[in-house]
């Protein structure tokens, strides 16, 4: 079934931010993304002044760093990393004070993260450009469709959707709300159809409709369970078969909250299918954040978006110095 349903928004859709804001300057975007991520307290320098006052950092305090690093979801690889550097700089005698300490891992998070910092472009050709987004259930991938759609519409592109995760009703539902509220068609099957068949027929559609950009949904898989893995494996063969390039772009949408989890996952899905990009959402609340750096770590994934919430202007653009500092709790200038 192809559903491009145009209708004009009512008044309380008009007037809702996800549907009808301008997007935020990026400067408005990590100062919220720094008041909201863990609660609004950083967990890597909170408190430093009481574990050492007055004094130089020791083994001990550099001990108790560590294992925040740890706490804060950064991972082994990348925390080994990290506390490299600082014992360095221990041994000699760099490390004048605590602020020395934090800067020092300021610079290393930057080397980490840095080559991983890289905005999703749409070139302009092929057409149309084909973004494929995996995940698991819960994480948020829907919504971003959504948000992504808004985005590179208000950019000019053509934009159009396929539901490829057939297996629920209620996520092929959800995305053509999100397809009336964007006015972007929806290329979508009954439940039970074959994912790979939703996202052939859609690629056929879009390069008949001159669509420059076409973002396909698919089943929140289980990254344990192989036979899923399989079938994304086949959505990619299906359309090679009219594009050998599509997708041309390979999103998968992590949730923040997960911590560790989430490099577990990303590191099963790039190990089936290849990722070329990550969007981490929910890095409001409770989220440590340093699960982000975990991951440039271990996979060197381009990581495209960050989320911190529901709304349109709630997904940006992943820039490393500024989200560092919000990490840290660096100072507000740092976000311009």
């Amino acid at each position: 079934m192809f559903s491009s349903k145009s209708t004009e928004a009512t008044s309380a859709e008009a007037d809702s931010p996800a549907a009808s804001a301008a997007p935020e300057s990026r400067k408005g975007f990590f100062r919220r993304l720094r008041e909201r991520l863990n609660q609004g307290e950083s967990w890597l320098t909170y408190d430093l002044a009481h574990l050492l006052p007055g004094g130089k950092p020791d083994e001990a305090f550099l001990e108790e760093m560590e294992t925040r690093l740890l706490s804060g979801d950064v991972g082994v690889e990348a925390t080994t990393r990290i506390m490299e550097g600082l014992d360095k700089k221990l041994w000699r005698d760099e490390l004048k004070d605590a602020r020395a300490v934090v800067e020092t891992i300021r610079g290393s998070m930057l080397e980490i993260l840095g080559p991983c910092e890289a905005p999703l472009e749409i070139p302009e050709s092929p057409r149309p450009f084909v973004i494929l987004m995996v995940g698991v259930n819960g994480a948020g991938k829907t919504t971003t469709i959504g948000k992504l759609a808004r985005r590179y519409k208000d950019q000019g592109l053509k934009v159009m959707l396929a539901a490829g995760d057939t297996f629920r009703a209620a996520a092929v539902e959800q995305l053509k709300i999100w397809g009336e509220r964007n006015d972007v068609p929806v290329v979508a099957q009954q439940t039970g159809a074959d994912p790979a068949a939703v996202m052939f027929d859609a690629l056929e559609a879009a390069r008949a409709r001159g669509i420059d950009l076409l973002i396909g949904d698919t089943a929140g898989r289980l990254h344990t369970q192989d036979n899923l893995m399989e079938e994304l494996k086949k959505v990619k063969r299906v359309m090679g078969k009219i594009d050998p390039d599509a997708p041309h772009e390979t999103l998968i949408v992590l949730d923040a909250s997960l911590g560790q989890n989430a490099l577990v996952q990303a590191t099963r899905f790039h190990e089936a299918i290849g990722l070329t990009g990550i969007v981490m959402t929910k890095l409001d609340g409770t989220a440590k954040g340093g699960v982000l750096i975990a991951l440039a770590e271990k996979l060197g994934v381009p990581i495209r978006y960050i989320g911190i919430g529901e709304t349109a202007e709630d997904l940006d653009e992943f820039r490393t110095a500024p989200f560092v500092s919000a990490l840290l709790g660096g100072d507000p200038a740092a976000d311009s």
